[in-house]
């Protein structure tokens, strides 16, 4: 036995030290590409087709989705992003965000809580004295977990909708923004309640402006909840959800799954934890505070405080009561859902897949890739491709017959209601500095999941993409980065013999001696 063991390990000697270089870089290389889900080669060309799930008596579809180009092609993310852990990090480290100057109103709702409504108007960002007229579209956007205006995809999302003539008005939940919660009530997955108080004062403000809604990750959640819970009596003429989590109870099962998932469920933990540090006061006398201290995941979170402050008997009590896929069925006005099926923190487990086909209010797309909240596209990864998705939907369905009317309105005037937005000064916030301006200035097994991704992304009947139609959508994007793309090859080589060289000169001699 001693001589076979010495035989092998001169024989392992004999194996040129370059030939074990190479097999340790070969390990590594699919080590991170399987651990970050790497899709590369697969999205370099040609990328991966959106699958659109819709009934077939759909006017919604036929009448707005079918005319959406986006909707029907194909989604490639940014090369050196694609992998949707990259994806999702890169969003929420950086993300690229356009300069956006927010003007900020507090809005005063009917428990005596106070949160904030941060606007982006079109002469914000076209130039212009006045905010223009009543009928000016406004989009109403609900953030995700722990997000407030300040956040990148906000501010793509933002900055593009004005940019198109639109006004945006961001409505931040309790405690975020910078501002202190004035009431025992604070939001979670399942609080409509601001939403619902914030779009009837909307509508009496601008009883000539069409109200769109646009809900992310919790935010969708919260709108799909809302939208089910009020049927045909609200005044948005058409709502998008991005990432929504749809099934809270499959999704916290999810996160806690994989070594990869731990990492997002401990991040989130993180940011909820300092969340309630902001708000100490408050949750040491409404939750249990030492317990919030320890929380490792969002249930432990969820278990300490949220069940508390909302009065749930049980966690799973909470995310059963405020998840959004039992609401589905109900909503009577035009959505669409986005999502993608690599996100890493939402599932594609949890969407609702036959409930959206049986309604006819609503078309689901889905792309292949894209990560959480992300979808970085162009070579230089400066935009979302849910952000110009969006805005197509938004535009078609404002030019079309199909936009909702609230076919009943409330009897009660804005005086009589007390939830009222603040009559005092508007103010700027930028970069999280804020300054004072007049108001009137300016748990499946693998063959499931293969089996179940194959029919979700079933490719619609469109022609596919040649390498011409691939280089024109490449060439749209800036000058510099179609530079930076056409010398990488020659970079990868002179880098490939420059480092031979110098293994072959200097460290082989020496490994040798």
């Amino acid at each position: 036995m001693k001589m076979a063991y010495e035989a092998i390990l001169e024989g392992l000697t004999l194996i040129p030290l370059k030939h074990y270089g190479v097999a340790l870089l070969l390990f590594w290389v699919i080590f991170i590409y399987k651990f970050l889900e790497f899709h590369f080669l697969d999205t370099l060309f040609r990328g991966s087709p959106v699958s659109l799930t819709y009934n077939s008596a759909s006017e919604i579809y036929h009448g707005v989705a079918s005319k959406c180009r986006l909707l029907h092609g194909r989604y490639m993310p940014t090369p050196w992003l694609s992998s949707p852990h990259i994806q999702t990090a890169f969003l929420n480290f950086h993300g690229r965000p356009p300069l956006v100057d927010y003007t900020r109103k507090l809005f005063h709702a009917s428990d005596g809580g106070t949160f904030a409504l941060d606007w982006l108007k079109s002469c914000d960002v076209l130039g212009g004295s006045t905010y223009g007229d009543d009928e000016t579209p406004i989009v109403i956007v609900i953030p995700g977990l722990t997000s407030d205006s300040s956040s990148a995809y906000l501010k793509h999302l933002a900055f593009s909708t004005a940019k198109r003539g639109w006004n945006v008005v961001i409505c931040n939940h309790r405690g975020l923004g910078g501002i202190s919660i004035t009431s025992d009530c604070f939001y979670n997955a399942g609080w409509t309640n601001d939403l619902r108080d914030v779009i009837k004062q909307l509508h009496q403000e601008y009883p000539n402006a069409p109200l769109f809604a646009v809900g992310t990750s919790i935010g969708a959640n919260i709108l799909v909840k809302y939208l089910g819970e009020d049927g045909e009596d609200i005044p948005i003429a058409g709502a998008v959800a991005i990432c929504s989590p749809w099934d809270l109870l499959i999704g916290s099962r999810f996160i806690c799954r994989r070594t990869v998932q731990k990492l997002y469920d401990r991040a989130l933990t993180v940011g909820l934890q300092e969340y309630a540090q902001l708000h100490q006061t408050l949750y040491s006398r409404l939750g249990d505070w030492d317990g919030i201290v320890k929380s490792r995941t969002i249930r432990d979170f969820d278990n300490y405080a949220t069940r508390l402050v909302g009065k749930f008997e049980t966690v799973d009590t909470y995310y059963r009561h405020c998840s959004s896929a039992q609401y589905v069925t109900k909503v009577k006005i035009p959505l669409l859902c986005i999502s993608s099926l690599d996100d890493p923190v939402c599932t594609w487990e949890a969407i609702p897949w036959d409930e959206c086909r049986a309604n006819k209010n609503i078309v689901l797309a889905v792309a292949r890739h894209g990560g959480h909240l992300a979808f970085f596209e162009g070579l230089t990864g400066s935009s979302l491709w849910w952000v110009r998705a969006v805005n197509e939907f938004l535009g078609v369905l404002h030019s079309s017959p199909l936009m909702h009317k609230q076919k009943k309105n409330p009897p009660h005037s804005v005086e009589e209601d007390s939830s009222c937005v603040d009559q005092g000064p508007y103010v700027n916030v930028s970069n999280g500095m804020v300054a004072a301006i007049s108001k009137h200035g300016s748990d499946d097994d693998d063959d499931d999941l293969s089996v179940a991704r194959e029919h979700a992304l079933a490719p619609p009947n469109t022609k596919a993409l040649d390498l011409l139609k691939w280089l024109s959508q490449v060439f749209l994007q800036t000058r510099r980065s179609t530079w930076v793309l056409s010398a990488l090859p020659l970079l990868g080589v002179a880098l490939h013999f420059f480092l031979i060289k110098k293994f072959n000169k200097f460290l082989l001699p020496k490994l040798l001696k």
